[in-house]
């Protein structure tokens, strides 16, 4: 029943900027957002982690991304952004937002469908 959409790719040059949103589309379930996580893949490579933010408030990011990325959410909106920075060709890939969300019943795991992200140099 929950939809995770994903929006703000596109095509950039090297050493611009571009800016992810990711939020549930409407459900029939009440749920409240523990964790958010964004993920990118390209293809023939493994899915990995790029950022998480918890919601006790602290954030991880991978060594790559370091500095360049930003990860924030509104919980009033239930919403997940990532503010990319800085970008690279080798940032290239789909991006997914990722969402460990609570029910009355416990919790589960939702993806997005991905958004493209294309660097050129």
């Amino acid at each position: 029943q929950v939809q995770l959409v994903e929006s703000g790719g596109g095509l950039v040059q090297a050493g611009g900027s571009l800016r992810l949103s990711c939020a549930p589309s409407a459900t029939l379930f009440n749920f409240n957002v523990r964790d958010w996580a964004w993920y990118r893949q390209v293809p023939g490579n493994a899915r990995e982690l790029v950022a998480a933010a918890m919601s006790g408030g602290s954030t991880k990011y991978a060594d790559s991304v370091k500095g360049r990325f930003t990860i924030s959410r509104d919980n009033a909106k239930l919403t997940v952004y990532l503010q990319m920075n800085s970008l690279k060709p080798e940032d290239t890939a789909v991006y997914y937002c990722s969402a460990k969300l609570e029910f009355e019943w416990g919790t589960s795991d939702y993806w997005g469908q991905g958004t493209q992200v294309t660097v050129s140099s």
